[in-house]
C-alpha cells in the first residue's frame, strides 16, 4: 500500500485475498504434515498434483502474461530429468544438487534455443519451441552413457543415501522409499509455493506493470518505452529454470528415464496446456483450478483408455467454447472475487460533499476509483 499526499493510497489487497492468505498459510502447514498422516500412494497424488501445478503456473506465465505460445516445455522437463540423471550416474554427485544443477543446465539450453525461437512469432514460434524439444529428444536418445533410446535407471543406493532421506527415515520411522518420496513431495511444495509466490511478485512490480503492457500490446509499450525483448527474455529464462528444476525432481521421484517418457509432448505440454485452459489462462488462480479439475476427470476416466483423451477434449472444447477464460475467470467475472489481485484500486480521499445540486444518487458515494479492470468500490473508512 501506497500512501499519497492528497489522502488517496494505491491498494491491491482485498478481502478475499486477505481471507485467502489465512486458509493457504493453515494448507500449506497441513500439507507439510501430510507425509505424516497420509498413505504413499496420497503422497504420490499429491506430489503429481504440485509437480503439475508447477509446470502449469509456468506455461501460465510464459502465454498467458508474455504472449509466449509454447508447445514445447518438454524440451525443458526432458533436459533437466537427463541433465540430472548425468550429475547423479557420471559425476556421482548427490541428487538433491543435481537438481540445482539440472534448472541451470534447463536455462543454459533456453539461452542457446532462444537465438532461434525468437527470430519467430505467433504459430510459428508455437511450431519451433515443438522442434527444438525434438531436436534435444533424437540428440539425448544417442547418449548410450544414459541408455540410448530405452532409457536408464537410478541406482537404488543414489536415492536410498541422497542427503536428508536418512535423517528423514530416522526421525518418522519410514523406510528407504517412503523417505525418498516424503523428500521429493516436500521439495515439490517448496517449489510450487514458491513458483506461485515468484509469479504473484513478478506481476505486483514494475516489471509485472512492464510485462502486462507488452502482452495488450506491443507496439504501445515499446512507444513508451518498455523493453520488449527484454521483457520476454526474462519470463522465458526464468520459465526454463522452474521447468528444468521440476523435470529433474519429477525423475528422481520416478528413479527411471527414457526419451520417450522425459520428451512427451502429451504429459508435459498436452496436460499442461489443458489445465490452464479449463483453469483460466492469464490468472494465477487458473491454473491451481484447473489441476484440481485434472486430476478428478484423471482419476474417474482413467479406466476408459483412449476415451479419457476424448473426453478431456470435448470439455475443453465446450469450456473454451463457453468459457473463454476458464473456469476460475468465469466465476471470479460474476463475483468479483480475486484471489491473487495484482490490479491497483486508488481508494481514499476527502468525503463528498453533500450539497443541493449533488445527485440524489452520489451522496454518500463510495471514495474510490480504480485503476484497472473490475475493481470493486469501497467506502471510504473501510
Amino acid at each position: 500500500m501506497e500512501a499519497t499526499p492528497a489522502g488517496w493510497w494505491v491498494e491491491t489487497r482485498t478481502k478475499a485475498s486477505a481471507i485467502f492468505a489465512l486458509v493457504a498459510i493453515a494448507t500449506i502447514l497441513v500439507a507439510l504434515a501430510a507425509p505424516l498422516f497420509a498413505s504413499r500412494g496420497a503422497l504420490q497424488d499429491l506430489f503429481f498434483i504440485l509437480t503439475m501445478l508447477v509446470l502449469a503456473q509456468s506455461w501460465n506465465l510464459l502465454a498467458g502474461y508474455a504472449g509466449l505460445v509454447s508447445v514445447g516445455q518438454q524440451a525443458f522437463v526432458g533436459f533437466g530429468g537427463y541433465a540430472m540423471f548425468a550429475c547423479v550416474l557420471l559425476a556421482g554427485l548427490d541428487p538433491l544438487l543435481a537438481i540445482l544443477i539440472a534448472g541451470v543446465a534447463a536455462t543454459l539450453l533456453a539461452v542457446l534455443t532462444g537465438q532461434f525461437v525468437f527470430r519467430l512469432q505467433g504459430a510459428y514460434f508455437a511450431i519451433g519451441t515443438w522442434v527444438v524439444a525434438e531436436v534435444v529428444r533424437l540428440t539425448l536418445a544417442q547418449w548410450a552413457a544414459l541408455g540410448g533410446g530405452t532409457g536408464t535407471s537410478l541406482p537404488a543406493h543414489a536415492t536410498r543415501d541422497m542427503l536428508g532421506a536418512t535423517t528423514v527415515g530416522r526421525l518418522f520411522g519410514f523406510r528407504p522409499a517412503q523417505a525418498v518420496d516424503t523428500i521429493c513431495y516436500w521439495l515439490a511444495l517448496v517449489l510450487a509455493v514458491g513458483t506461485i509466490g515468484f509469479i504473484y511478485r513478478l506481476l505486483r512490480s514494475r516489471q509485472g506493470l512492464a510485462l502486462a503492457a507488452v502482452r495488450d500490446n506491443q507496439e504501445a509499450a515499446r512507444s513508451v518505452g518498455v523493453d520488449a525483448r527484454r521483457v520476454k527474455t526474462f519470463v522465458y529464462f526464468a520459465v526454463a529454470f522452474v521447468t528444468g528444476l521440476t523435470g529433474a525432481l519429477i525423475y528422481v521421484q520416478k528413479a527411471r528415464i527414457s526419451p520417450d517418457a522425459a520428451f512427451s509432448v502429451l504429459d508435459w505440454t498436452a496436460y499442461v496446456i489443458f489445465i490452464v485452459a479449463i483453469g483460466g489462462i492469464g490468472t494465477i488462480e487458473g491454473p491451481i483450478v484447473g489441476v484440481v479439475v485434472f486430476l478428478l476427470l484423471q482419476n474417474t476416466l482413467a479406466d476408459y483408455g483412449s476415451w479419457y483423451l476424448l473426453v478431456l477434449g470435448l470439455i475443453g472444447i465446450v469450456v473454451m467454447l463457453f468459457a473463454p477464460r476458464g473456469l476460475w475467470g468465469l466465476f471470479s467475472e460474476r463475483t468479483g472475487i480475486q484471489l491473487f489481485p495484482v490490479r491497483r484500486m486508488l481508494v481514499g480521499g476527502p468525503p463528498i460533499a453533500a450539497s443541493e445540486e449533488t445527485p440524489d444518487a452520489l451522496k454518500g458515494a463510495p471514495h474510490v476509483d480504480s485503476v484497472g479492470e473490475n475493481a470493486r468500490p469501497s467506502r471510504s473508512g473501510r
